[in-house]
């Protein structure tokens, strides 16, 4: 009788660490998703990392610069300097 018991405990035991494997907590498929979904937040950190880095540089410019500051006020402003004309380009 002990030597048919060992045999099926084993196989419990082997079973119970399969069903882990496959079914628990730290499971393949949830393992594989999760990665999947840090592979997305890492493309989105990346993403927002540029967008910071491009607005560092903006306002480091604006702090350093008046040209940056010239440019925003002609462009999105419409603003000109004295004695000078406006000319604004409609197509058709």
């Amino acid at each position: 009788m002990v030597n048919r018991l060992v045999p099926v405990v084993l196989l419990a035991l082997l079973a119970a660490v399969h069903a882990q494997l496959w079914l628990g907590r730290g499971s393949l498929p949830r393992v594989n998703a999760m990665q999947r979904q840090i592979d997305v937040q890492k493309a989105a950190n990346a993403q927002a990392q540029a967008a910071n880095e491009r607005l560092t540089s903006e306002v480091h410019d604006l702090k350093e610069g008046l040209d940056m500051v010239e440019e925003k006020a002609r462009s999105e402003l419409g603003m000109v300097r004295p004695n000078e004309i406006y000319v604004q380009f409609t197509p058709r």
